[in-house]
């Protein structure tokens, strides 16, 4: 058995991986942290994600059980960092029932991974709490009552009383507190999962169902500033979630009631950094191994020592901005080793304002000089093994953040200077925007920043508005959210909430036209090669029933005459009615063959890949989990023609085509 205090990350994850391998389940790869072929996200944000088309039905080649460690991301908690437990990237541990097991496996096998020190982390069975739905009376779903008595059952196997604290549909429970309990009910929009939300949201045909959260208890006091009571679901430090069992169990009728499916699928996710900090008893992930070099670099630079109080929402301002800068610069070694770079749109936005966000907060720690990209090495090397495209990616992360650093650091200083000539506005509370009406009724508001300011320091000093908004929060001001975002309509092409949209997963859709173009971008892809030399490779993807979109590696503008010739290949191959082909074998044999790759993305032992064309004469071969048409004749059903719409620059080194069937 592994001593706590040198539990890593990669122990845990190995650990995770090997336990639900033993029990029937295929370990799939990580999926990129970008999806490809899916315009509603920027990023992948979950493990469900990836496995969206399989849970609603699609068979995975894989099998019916399935386990990961999936690389995610997610921008709507930037400005979540700083405390002990939250990073926009992660791991998340996942393991899945395509209609197999349920419950009655499902949470046993869990709790048996926490709880064993021979398979499992060894946690101590005392210091776990679990949540069940409570059952929500506006659709009238009854509680989950089967889940209760698994997990007493669970708890009593371990000498444990296992209390059960009926809230029902109460949300927050700070009125009620533990009361001894063990076993907690929340209602539906804390423990009831769909697309849709919470049930009576549901549309006719979601399917949705309970879930089981469970809680560390890292024995932190109670602070009160989170509400009377500590319960499970309170938000001051002391529990902290480590895993979520969805029970996909429901499909709501047209008439809105609901009806169990005939199989059920279990969806199940934990945080890999918070799983290893609950088996060193230490409630700070950043305390974690993946972080030590980078924290270690920060030290030395800055000459201040990583330090917390016990309440990590009381910890200084110096613990906060190492946190901000190991998080975020993990973040951005991962993307810029994915392809993505700094811009002023999608993904490359996010990345932008990751990276000035963390120059500002070294500066605030007094480190004047470069030193992200110093911080990012530590990164990848904690992850040389597990995601080894980030080490190989060593060089343009460095070059990247280096150039990026050089620029912002120019114009911070002077950014700064200019807050200290701004003419506050004052304003009483009765006149302040409607979204900063919270503020002002917490007496913290006592100035506005005036609009043309914030439009200044955006386009004259590059400032993110999310980080003049927060230096304007710093100094007891605001900013006029509505007011600013008619100032700066055309910039302002990405906002938190775009960051936060719903997933489809897999494809645009699975419409007919779609799945040409998925096939259509196999062809182009080769068609590219052929014409611009076998180092192209594709870098990013985004397909729907509209138009295929293709980023791939080449470092110059192509010709007209390029242009045409691609689009000959692609036409030809239409015309010769090639037939596609799914073939499964051994990744060695695929790779033999030359077949086509994610980039970035590892695979199991037997891959599906896609040929156009018999094996041993295709014209292109891609590892590929579909769909696809069965036929090229099919991209040129009614006359269509394949046609390059615009080539341009992507970022650096990457080159962007959007092309149709017309």
């Amino acid at each position: 058995m592994l001593s706590f205090s040198h539990m890593t990350v990669a122990d845990v994850r190995t650990r995770y991986l090997d336990f639900f391998a033993k029990r029937g389940h295929a370990v799939i790869p990580s999926a990129p942290i970008v999806p490809e072929n899916d315009p509603t996200t920027l990023f992948t944000s979950s493990g469900m994600q990836p496995l969206v088309p399989y849970l609603l039905g699609q068979p995975h080649p894989e099998g019916a059980r399935l386990v990961d460690s999936q690389m995610s991301f997610r921008a709507e908690d930037i400005e979540e960092v700083g405390d002990n437990r939250h990073t926009t990237f992660f791991e998340m541990l996942g393991n899945w029932s395509l209609g197999d097991y349920f419950k009655q496996e499902q949470l046993p096998w869990f709790f048996e991974f926490l709880t064993s020190g021979e398979e499992g982390l060894g946690l101590d069975p005392a210091k776990l709490y679990v949540t069940v739905f409570g059952g929500d009376e506006e659709s009238g779903m009854a509680a989950d009552s089967e889940s209760v008595e698994i997990w007493k059952k669970l708890f009593g196997e371990k000498g444990i009383n296992a209390a059960f604290v009926e809230l029902g549909t109460e949300e927050h429970g700070n009125e009620v507190g533990m009361q001894g309990g063990r076993i907690f009910s929340y209602g539906a929009r804390k423990n009831w999962w769909s697309r849709a939300g919470v049930p009576a949201k549901m549309p006719a045909g979601e399917i949705g169902g309970p879930d089981s959260e469970m809680f560390y208890d890292f024995g932190l006091p109670h602070d009160p500033a989170f509400g009377p009571e500590c319960h499970p679901n309170c938000d001051c430090g002391r529990f902290v979630e480590i895993g979520n069992s969805v029970f996909m169990q429901f499909i709501k009728q047209d008439d809105g009631t609901f009806k169990e499916l005939p199989k059920k699928n279990v969806d199940f996710g934990g945080g890999l950094e918070r799983l290893t900090a609950a088996t060193r008893d230490d409630a700070d992930i950043f305390l974690t191994d993946v972080f030590d070099a980078a924290r270690t670099v920060l030290e030395t630079r800055s000459g201040k020592a990583y330090t917390r109080l016990n309440l990590v929402e009381k910890d200084g301002a110096d613990t906060r901005s190492f946190r901000i800068i190991l998080d975020h610069m993990r973040a951005a070694s991962f993307m810029l080793a994915s392809g993505i770079r700094p811009a002023n749109s999608e993904q490359g936005y996010v990345l932008r304002r990751l990276i000035r966000r963390s120059i500002r907060e070294a500066d605030k720690l007094g480190i004047k000089d470069a030193v992200l990209a110093e911080v990012a090495e530590g990164c990848g090397a904690a992850y040389a093994e597990a995601y080894p495209f980030v080490q190989a990616a060593a060089r343009a992360i460095r070059e990247e953040l280096e150039k990026e650093e050089a620029q912002f650091r120019k114009t911070l200083a002077n950014g700064m200077r200019q807050f200290e000539k701004i003419q506050w506005m004052g304003v009483p509370d009765e006149a302040l925007p409607s979204n900063n009406q919270t503020a002002a009724i917490a007496g913290h508001v006592e100035k506005v920043l005036p609009s043309n300011i914030v439009f200044e320091l955006y386009t004259t000093y590059g400032f993110p508005v999310e980080m003049t908004e927060e230096i304007a929060k710093e100094r007891g001001a605001i900013i006029n959210k509505e007011e600013v975002a008619e100032k700066m309509k055309e910039h302002q092409v990405l906002s938190r909430a775009g960051a936060a949209q719903k997933f489809a997963g897999g494809l645009a859709d699975q419409a007919e036209q779609t799945v040409r173009y998925h096939t259509a971008h196999h062809l182009l892809l080769k068609a590219l090669q052929i014409v611009l030399g076998s180092d192209v490779h594709q870098r990013g993807s985004n397909i729907t029933s509209e138009r295929l979109r293709i980023d791939f590696s080449y470092g110059a503008k192509m010709t007209d005459e390029q242009k045409t010739t691609v689009e000959k290949i692609v036409n030809e191959k239409i015309a010769a009615a090639l037939p596609v082909i799914r073939t499964d074998m051994k990744k060695e044999e695929a790779e033999k063959l030359g077949a086509e790759h994610e980039f970035g993305a590892s695979y199991p032992d037997i891959v599906s890949v896609y040929s156009v064309g018999p094996l041993d004469n295709a014209f292109s071969i891609e590892f590929c989990g579909g769909p696809h048409v069965s036929n090229t004749s099919e991209l040129g059903a009614d006359g269509r023609h394949f046609k390059i719409l615009k080539e341009e620059a992507s970022s650096a080194g990457v080159r962007r085509i959007k092309a149709v069937l017309q």
